[in-house]
């Protein structure tokens, strides 16, 4: 009989934990620390101001499209491998990046980095929900994995702006390279590997998902960039529609689907997956536009950029274990929607910035903000995990991770194409065109804000309305639990009994 059940008993110890938050925070740190270098990047290789947004947009596209892909090689091969091979093709790629000399190099680089961390990051949440059980020590491990996730992305900030002010732009490749072969060598002993499941490789879904999810991930690119009614941005959309209607196809008839679609039937996990996106679409506006404002505005260099962001980090951190220890008392709901209610606050706030604002109009909006979602992240994580089988660990894990790079690519492109409007749109004002320039920028960061809070406060709403309450939460996935085990019980009395009449 095929499970999940670890080779060896996986214990869950400090060891294991570190590990897989390391492989976190690499993979997380990469999607900011290169924003910081991409002027020097685009004086060094010569790069064009439409190129040099690939060096983003390469990542993005490799990393969101083999997500599912890469969640279910983990089910079938064993999680431990996908985990060191992922990493081993994000450090080679690294290496490479670190030594690009034009743009066609880079590009690569930044390419094979995508598909090293769409290989890993499935793996790095299914290990950890294979290692902690369900209940506090699963709580506490997922608000570790909840700060690094996004506290990462303000220390890429941090981490960026030291390593091209003090040393060189291509140290913000060059130091994946010792953390990741570190990885891999810790990784050997301090991870269990997982039993292989049996079943066979689901290449139609395979080819349909990965297709259909790089050409939306494409269409919210090109529609950032050049609009929603452009031609490559309606094409692009249109199919990535057709092959994830086929995918859907495919996987009901599939013996061995690639992501069983039966994941979505639970109500608390697919609302869990729909406040993902619109969450992480709201914290794009807010880490997109508040970094142009530090220093466009503010004339703050990348390392001040990074250091103004600490207090968003520190509150998340802290909040983050806070809401890991309250879960089993309060219950997810309460958590998820009391802190996006402060997240929705804080960017509200954000949203009457003006162009004469100092960094104390910028810091009390981003502790609300950290504060919340420190609150949110880590019931959010959970109840996208919440009842799932130890063989669906993978998929899970995998539909976590697509909602987060989805949210991220359609908040980009909706508040860029509703702040650009703004901006265009906005009155003349100031004595010279520099400042007329910054209001202009101010007016539509500050719609971009807006735009943010509309998408917390409609995660709010849905998770108020979707998501049971603690007391009824506890006992449904009680019975769910109880439900699963009998099945099981009998799955295994069955095929005992199987064994007997074949002998």
């Amino acid at each position: 009989m095929s499970t999940s059940t670890p080779a060896r008993a996986l214990a869950p110890s400090r060891l294991a934990l570190a590990t897989v938050l390391t492989t976190q925070l690499m993979i997380v740190l990469d999607a900011t620390i290169v924003n910081v270098a991409l002027p020097h990047i685009h004086t060094a290789l010569g790069f064009s101001p439409t190129s040099l947004s690939w060096v983003i947009n390469a990542y993005t596209l490799a990393f969101g499209g083999l997500l599912l892909l890469g969640a279910r090689a983990g089910d079938l091969l064993g999680r431990r491998r996908m985990l060191i091979a992922g990493i081993g093709l994000f450090v080679f790629a690294s290496f490479l990046g670190g030594f690009a000399q034009n743009e066609t190099q880079l590009l690569a680089a930044r390419a094979v980095q995508g598909i090293g961390a769409a290989f890993a990051a499935p793996s790095v949440l299914a290990i950890l929900v294979g290692t902690f059980p369900e209940g506090r020590e699963r709580a506490r491990a997922l608000g570790w994995f909840s700060a690094v996730s996004i506290g990462g992305s303000a220390v890429g900030l941090l981490a960026g702006g030291a390593l091209v002010q003090w040393v060189n732009w291509r140290w913000v490749f060059f130091v994946n390279v010792p953390i990741g072969i570190a990885l891999i060598l810790v990784s050997r002993f301090a991870l269990a590997e997982t039993v292989r499941h049996r079943g066979r490789f689901d290449i139609a879904g395979a080819l349909t998902v990965t297709l259909g999810t790089t050409a939306v991930v494409y269409g919210f690119i090109r529609a950032a960039t050049d609009g929603w009614t452009n031609i490559g941005t309606v094409s692009a959309f249109a199919a990535g529609a057709m092959l994830i209607s086929l995918f859907i196809a495919v996987e009901l008839r599939a013996e061995s689907p690639i992501t069983p679609l039966g994941l979505f039937r639970h109500r608390t996990r697919s609302a869990a997956l729909i406040g993902r996106v619109l969450l992480v679409a709201g914290m794009m506006g807010m880490f997109f536009y508040l970094t142009q404002f530090l220093q466009s505005i503010l004339g703050y260099t990348p390392i001040q950029t990074g250091l103004a962001f600490l207090p968003i980090t520190l509150a998340l951190f802290v909040m983050a274990r806070v809401s890991a220890g309250l879960m089993g008392r309060v219950g997810m709901r309460t958590l998820m929607v009391g802190g996006l209610t402060l997240s929705t606050t804080g960017l509200l706030l954000l949203s009457r910035l003006a162009a004469d604002s100092n960094y104390l109009g910028v810091v009390l909006p981003l502790v609300l903000f950290g504060l919340g979602n420190g609150l949110a992240f880590v019931p959010l994580t959970a109840a996208g995990l919440t009842d799932v089988a130890p063989t669906e660990a993978g998929a899970a894990s995998g539909l976590v991770n697509v909602a987060q790079q989805i949210g991220g690519s359609l908040g980009l492109a909706i508040l860029v194409t509703i702040g650009s409007g703004a901006a265009s749109r906005s009155s003349q004002v100031g004595a010279s065109a520099q400042q007329i320039a910054a209001h202009a920028f101010v007016v539509g960061a500050d719609r971009a804000f807006l735009a943010s809070a509309l998408f917390l406060a409609a995660t709010v709403l849905l998770l108020a309305f979707t998501i049971p309450a603690g007391r009824a939460e506890r006992a449904t996935h009680a019975a769910r639990v109880e439900a699963r085990e009998a099945a099981e019980r009998d799955a295994e009395l069955e095929a005992d009994i199987d064994a007997v009449l074949a002998n």
